[in-house]
């Protein structure tokens, strides 16, 4: 039997109701239902008022009463009810308003449940509001992951006021693939910053050499490693956010917004002159040494992960895993399996004399802000860096030049490419020959991941929509087939029925 969390809030004055309402709508998700109780009078429509207007970023956003039609619906971020049973005849008739197909697709808030009690849900946040003295006292129940999410957004809260920023106002930025959230905060008479929301979570079950895969890809776990990245990148003078606050425990980081401009047009097609400042932008992080210990602070010093045999072999096996079950309806066999890493063994063996150095990770389209106040290198932002790693460099540009969610058409990426290979010549002692081999490499290593990762989303997390980009990551696959370095794991390719064989 899940137990029932309960809080209680003092809501001194109308700004402090309508700052309950902007945390609630970022803790409320598609299937919720918040059930608002009180007097008439006590702040009810107050209350949904400010959800619905936090949810649809629109402080002027019209709410009308459902006092007369029962139910009024949004279609915002996460689709929104907003029901008034004050008038319902029957409890039954709440299947008529459509509760249950609403509660489906998204958000049910509710003023007057106990007019319909037996057809609510019980798993349900349960919120009710009285007057006490000139303010408003608030009751919360909740059970679960509600509870949880509820608890969050109040700590973020906290977290914020003792920043500094008291009552300032909160709306949802985004939530990546990963266990990040992110919030746009804007305090009162000062520039807007983003909240990193960064809860811890639990390892999860053993997948490679009996570690976790979190560990064995050298994923970052806590904030240390965005702070330390974060710092060394601004120390050499690229656009990294500042930090301004961070609670490690548990995981919340007020930092710089270095912007809202990326580097795609309207129509998601990639800018050039964006994407060459970004390549020159590598190019010069990549003539720079990084430090591989770097203090974050007096008790903590980041080591940053050797991009290692163990996490490129765990990457690249995500093909044998996932993606060719998948487009042949049978898995691999033994033999296949052997063979497959037994290539990636020697191409493993061959990046031994690569250059290495700091590598991003994912530095593509999505984790590039294009900043055109500034200069230089200083108009590429970098975000989105705590997974970095040391090992080959050519594996970030692999990432830029093949990027995995835009496709970057032949002319573009001989642009890119010759821009990246001018400038590090130009900087002296560039073995570009030993480059393009460490190129060829990672950038198979890393869209064979993608070709496997595709489709786990799809069938392991019910993500359908990544699977858009498996033409464009298999086209990439192919171009870096043809190194002459990977001519075993193009044979191996062709015989399984992947890559040259689907473009």
């Amino acid at each position: 039997m899940t137990t029932t969390d309960t809080i209680s809030l003092f809501l001194k004055d109308e700004a402090a109701t309508i700052r309950l309402g902007e945390d609630l709508a970022l803790a409320l998700k598609a299937g919720d239902c918040l059930a608002l109780s009180g007097d008439l009078g006590a702040g009810k429509s107050s209350l949904a008022r400010a959800i619905l207007r936090a949810m649809a970023d629109d402080d002027g956003l019209e709410v009308p009463s459902p006092t007369f039609t029962l139910v009024q619906s949004y279609d915002l971020r996460i689709p929104v009810s907003h029901f008034d049973l004050y008038r319902l005849g029957d409890a039954s008739e709440l299947t008529e308003l459509g509760f249950d197909e609403a509660l489906q697709n998204g958000i049910c808030l509710v003023e007057w449940p106990e007019m319909a009690d037996s057809e609510l849900p019980a798993e349900r946040i349960a919120l009710a509001l009285v007057h006490e003295g000139s303010g408003r006292r608030a009751t919360i129940e909740a059970a679960g992951q509600q509870a949880q999410r509820i608890r969050r957004v109040f700590a973020i809260r906290d977290f914020l006021d003792g920043a500094g920023y008291v009552d300032a106002e909160r709306r949802f930025l985004t939530g990546d693939a990963s266990l990040r959230a992110y919030e746009a905060i804007y305090p009162d008479a000062a520039p807007r910053k983003i909240l990193m929301d960064w809860r811890p979570h639990p390892e999860g079950p053993p997948v490679y050499d009996g570690k976790p895969y979190p560990k064995v890809a050298h994923l970052a776990q806590n904030a240390y490693p965005f702070v330390a990245i974060a710092d060394a990148l601004r120390e050499r003078g690229f656009a990294a956010p500042e930090i301004y606050k961070v609670d490690y425990e548990q995981g919340i980081l007020l930092i710089e917004d270095l912007g809202t401009e990326g580097v795609l047009d309207d129509a998601g097609r990639p800018i050039a002159e964006r994407y060459r400042q970004s390549v020159a932008c590598l190019a010069h992080l990549h003539s720079m040494q990084f430090p591989q210990d770097i203090p974050v602070s007096a008790a903590h010093t980041h080591h940053i992960p050797d991009f290692d045999r163990t996490a490129m072999k765990m990457e690249v096996q995500l093909v044998l895993d996932w993606h060719i079950g998948w487009k042949r309806g049978s898995a691999p066999s033994d033999a296949e399996r052997k063979d497959y890493l037994a290539i990636w063994d020697a191409l493993i063996d061959e990046l031994a004399a690569a250059e290495k150095n700091l590598l991003l990770r994912d530095f593509h389209s999505p984790n590039i802000i294009w900043r055109p106040q500034e200069a230089g290198i200083r108009q590429v932002g970098l975000i989105d860096f705590q997974d970095a790693m040391i090992g080959p460099t050519a594996y970030d540009l692999a990432s830029i030049v093949q990027d995995a969610r835009v496709t970057i058409k032949p002319e573009l990426f001989r642009q890119l490419m010759d821009d990246y290979l001018a400038l590090r010549h130009a900087q002296g002692g560039f073995d570009e020959a030993g480059f393009m081999k460490a190129w060829a490499i990672m950038s198979a290593q890393r869209n064979c991941k993608l070709a496997g990762l595709w489709v786990r989303l799809l069938q392991r997390d019910g993500k359908p929509d990544y699977l858009r980009h498996m033409p464009r990551t298999l086209a990439y696959l192919n171009v870096a087939l043809e190194h002459e370095a990977l001519a075993p794991l193009r044979d191996w390719c062709a015989r399984a029925g992947i890559g040259q064989s689907e473009s």
